[in-house]
């Protein structure tokens, strides 16, 4: 079978794979904090050939080596809500789950009161434990912010600018991410550190992903996509005339 065949078959699955990628960016272009991902492309290089002067090497096309994360800035949203925070500069909320454990860090600072249920350390005449009820700044989806010393931040007044800890990795690079907006690191990120950005009350982070950007990218592609089925077809009337020769 002629390579070209494989290279345009190869391509046009790598260029489906890329458009999942775009999509998803484009279906995200209002979500809080939301990062856009980048297909990186590697050439795949099987064998040398001898050439005239030197080797010459011989592939079948390209692939999507990795999916990288765009972690700049997104633009600011202004809707005067006492809840909302936003991080100018470098580092991430951190969320706990107490279910689990998990510490995951996002940009997203929509953040709500949320109940939590604890105890005081006291017990009733029965010797049942007693417990209260507190409000805490959480996500709404049962995670709770860590403040700037690690702890949980109890809400008593929402109007008041609250001590939510910014915490941030030496890179970004190999970061996990858990759904649209929330990551988790890995051992390459390095050690975790208090951020360097600037806490704002009252506005968002935009998502990052922009449309004309994004748009341009389908185009490219759908491009792409039908010159590498075009190859393909190509390479199969060629197969086809090499047999009809043949008989």
């Amino acid at each position: 079978m002629n390579q070209s065949f494989y290279i345009g078959a190869v391509g046009a699955q790598q260029q489906l794979r890329r458009l999942n990628i775009v999509g998803d960016n484009i279906a995200n272009l209002n979500t809080v904090g939301f990062k856009a991902d980048r297909a990186d492309f590697i050439a795949l290089m099987y064998q040398n050939h001898r050439g005239v002067e030197e080797d010459i090497p011989i592939g079948v096309g390209t692939r999507l080596l990795m999916t990288s994360t765009d972690f700049t800035q997104g633009p600011v949203i202004d809707n005067s809500r006492c809840l909302d925070y936003m991080i100018e500069g470098d580092g991430f909320f951190a969320l706990v789950d107490l279910t689990t454990g998990e510490v995951s860090y996002t940009r997203n600072g929509a953040f709500n009161m949320s109940e939590l249920v604890r105890n005081t350390g006291e017990v009733d005449e029965n010797g049942d434990p007693i417990t209260q009820t507190v409000f805490c700044l959480g996500d709404g989806e049962g995670r709770f912010v860590l403040s700037n010393t690690g702890g949980l931040i109890e809400v008593t007044d929402p109007t008041q600018k609250l001590p939510i800890g910014i915490f941030d990795y030496s890179n970004y690079n190999g970061m996990v991410q858990l759904d649209d907006t929330r990551f988790l690191p890995v051992d390459k990120n390095g050690n975790l550190w208090y951020g360097t950005g600037t806490l704002h009350q009252g506005v968002l982070e935009g998502s990052n992903a922009e449309l004309a950007e994004e748009y341009a990218k389908v185009i490219e592609s759908q491009r792409a996509y039908g010159m590498a089925l075009k190859m393909v077809q190509t390479s199969d009337e060629i197969e086809t005339t090499i047999n009809g020769l043949r008989s």
